[in-house]
C-alpha cells in the first residue's frame, strides 16, 4: 500500500528542494521521505509558479464560476418543471 504525504509536507520539501541549500538526500532524511519524491515534488512546484502569477488562472476560476452558476440556474429550472408535472400528473383527491 502506498503511503499518503500531506499537502503540507509536500510543500516544505519542495521548497527546501528549490532553496538548493541542501540535497535531495539530505531533505529526504529529515522528512523521511524517499529521495526521487522530493525531486517530484520540487518538479511539480515549479511546474505551478508560473500559473499561480498568471491572469490566465484567475479567468478559467472566473468561467468556472460562471458555468456553476449556470449549471444551478438549470437544476432550479428543472426543479420547478418537475413540481409543475408531478402536480398536474397526481390524481385529484
Amino acid at each position: 500500500m502506498r503511503k499518503k504525504y500531506e499537502p503540507a509536507l509536500k510543500t516544505r520539501v519542495a521548497i527546501e528542494a528549490i532553496k538548493g541549500t541542501r540535497t535531495a538526500a539530505e531533505i529526504a532524511r529529515e522528512y523521511e521521505v524517499p529521495s526521487s519524491l522530493v525531486s517530484l515534488w520540487k518538479k511539480s512546484a515549479l511546474a505551478m509558479v508560473p500559473e499561480a502569477f498568471s491572469r490566465k488562472s484567475e479567468k478559467t476560476l472566473r468561467q468556472w464560476n460562471e458555468e456553476r452558476d449556470e449549471l444551478h440556474r438549470q437544476i432550479g429550472q428543472l426543479k420547478v418543471e418537475l413540481d409543475w408535472i408531478k402536480k398536474k400528473l397526481s390524481p385529484r383527491s
